[in-house]
């Protein structure tokens, strides 16, 4: 991880970046393997790496939230982190997990069948990643200093990205466009992430038409449909036939953002160009859906099944027997700055969000993960609440006058602890207090069912008559509804998966020596911290400007009853602060 002069725009610009490379390197794997990756920050600025969407089995400690799970990686120093790829395939990314540095320090994570396994799909021609991105022209620390410390606001981004470059509609970018060369006749895997910052994204091709076969690394009933909506942290496996007539065709993107506040209206774009066709033919460019138009953003995020085919390996049925029901409203508010702000009602209130009315405060001092494992007392208490402090009409923007105290939000670091294999079902209530908008809210360490998604305030008499039990579509990112909510369950045992007995036997034996290791090494009293949770887990908005203002909570989950349902030690070279 290192600094590198970018020209974008007309002009450049020092980005923090991995490899060299905008976006960072692609890295390829098998279902089962273990990944090794060699952190090394050269850079001048803090790093953590999050592998977006891995379950990180056993190797909570490499999962990278910046204090959830380790502290930093300061610059002139390194880590390693090593996990499992166990019961996923499909498409997941990694990124920075700290301040704003995932604008540019990001990059894919491509899992294909363990070999023997085949994908559920005709096996395409080829495979593409497409990653989605936001730039700035400006340091983005700096930005992310600059709208924390006046209370206000971020700068928006000066464009939006596909792999790495912005397009042909923006100012001196039209030589470095991306262009995905295609033969007719052929299918192409699109392996999309949305990497932006900021902003849900519909993506289209001119003339040619998608089949989802995968989100966020499950398998899903093939969809067909003519636009992707992809929100921020998602991502998605999409095959597409090149079968126009030769020529030259854009694909595009541009934001999904039905909120009545500013936001970037730029369009990135990048050529598919039929081979045989004439490179100087003007491409053609879709029609994209209106910025606002909601409808076709909830018709695709709510039309999605999974496949439940025995050849999906990893499709487990819905649990059925709920033990922790919760329901949590999120949404924007604000907090005193005691006059020293510049804040959107004068000096004295900065923005700020919250889930079920407390605003997360990340420690600074030390990792969550590690406060638990050392047994450190006053970073943070357990007892998140499972259910907001008022009943209101959470969507009705007039609230706040009738409440004020609704939108002052307290600051705390509180996290819930779930017993192991425990099945967690949460009613997701948008808010509309300060502003409505569609939150993007990522889980880490689990994947859960989607069950329903509406409008409106949850009704818990007649909306689980439209749950889906059967076949919901699985996801790490769900995005609520502007005004509405989403119903999700999991279970808490991160996850939940079929091994295969020599996979389970050698994790058995390697905690087992782990944990004899520490009983010769230890005091028994440190022993017993060591062995009673299986992880923190990071949820929260991944809008980013969301987070430090904290819309963010954390669940800690026990150990489960055996060695191979445990989690082990923290590594030799974990950071800290």
């Amino acid at each position: 991880v290192g600094n590198l002069t970018l020209h974008r725009l007309c002009g450049q610009q020092v980005k923090t970046v991995v490899g060299g490379s905008l976006p960072g390197p692609t890295i390829q794997a098998r279902e089962g393997d273990k990944l090794i990756v060699h952190v090394i920050n050269t850079s001048p600025y803090n790093i953590t790496l999050h592998w977006h969407g891995v379950f990180q089995m056993f190797s909570g400690w490499a999962d990278g939230p910046a204090y959830v799970t380790q502290c930093p990686i300061v610059p002139g120093s390194s880590y390693t982190y090593k996990f499992s790829i166990t019961g996923q395939e499909g498409t997941l990314w990694w990124h920075a997990h700290i301040s704003m540095l995932r604008e540019t320090l990001y990059g894919a994570l491509i899992i294909r069948p363990r070999l023997g396994r085949s994908y559920p799909f005709p096996k395409p021609d080829q495979e593409v990643p497409i990653l989605f991105g936001e730039w700035w022209n400006a340091n983005v620390v700096d930005v992310e200093n600059n709208f924390r410390t006046l209370g206000g606001l971020p700068k928006l981004s000066d464009a939006f990205t596909i792999n790495g470059q912005p397009g042909d509609f923006y100012p001196c970018s039209q030589d470095k466009t991306y262009k995905l060369n295609v033969i007719k006749g052929k299918t192409y895997l699109l392996r999309l992430v949305n990497a932006a910052l900021m902003n849900h994204l519909f993506f289209k091709i001119a003339q040619h038409n998608f089949t989802v076969v995968a989100v966020d690394a499950r398998y899903t009933k093939p969809y067909n449909t003519d636009v992707i909506v992809i929100a921020p942290g998602q991502s998605a496996d999409v095959l597409f036939t090149a079968n126009q007539p030769l020529g030259n065709y854009y694909m595009a993107a541009h934001p999904y953002f039905p909120t009545p506040i500013e936001f970037e209206y730029g369009t990135t774009t990048a050529i598919v160009h039929y081979i045989g066709a004439s490179l100087t033919t003007k491409p053609l460019m879709p029609v994209l859906p209106d910025f606002s138009d909601t409808a076709t953003a909830h018709k695709f995020y709510t039309e999605l099944t999974s496949l439940t085919t025995v050849n999906n390996p990893h499709w487990l049925p819905v649990p059925q027997v709920v033990d922790e029901n919760m329901f949590v409203t999120f949404g924007v508010g604000f907090e005193p700055c005691g006059g020293t702000c510049v804040g959107p009602l004068g000096s004295f209130l900065r923005f700020s969000a919250n889930m079920n009315n407390i605003s997360f405060v990340l420690p600074s001092t030390i990792s969550l993960l590690e406060a638990y494992h050392e047994g450190v007392p006053g970073i943070y208490t357990e007892d998140f609440p499972d259910h907001p402090p008022l009943e209101f009409n959470y969507t009705d923007p007039n609230i706040a006058f009738a409440f004020p105290l609704l939108v002052i939000e307290k600051k705390e670091t509180r996290v819930k602890r779930l017993k192991y294999d425990s099945v967690v079902h949460i009613v997701l209530q948008n808010t509309a207090l300060v502003t409505a908008e569609n939150h993007p809210i990522h889980f880490h360490g689990f994947d859960f069912y989607v069950l329903a998604q509406g409008f409106g305030n949850y009704d818990p008499i007649s909306d689980p008559n439209n749950f889906n039990l059967v076949n919901p579509q699985q996801r790490n990112t769900i995005a609520v509804p502007i005004n509405g909510w989403a119903v999700i369950r999991f279970r808490a045992n991160n996850p939940g998966e079929k091994f295969d007995f020599i996979l389970d036997y050698m994790n058995l034996v390697l905690i087992l020596f782990s944990k004899l290791f520490l009983l010769l090494s230890i005091n028994g009293t440190k022993l017993l911290n060591c062995f009673d949770l299986i992880g923190v887990w990071f949820v929260h908005c991944h809008l980013e400007t969301h987070v430090p203002w904290g819309l963010n909570m954390a669940f800690i989950i026990e150990n489960g009853p055996t060695p191979s349902t445990s989690l082990p030690p923290p590594p030799s070279d974990l950071p800290h602060c």
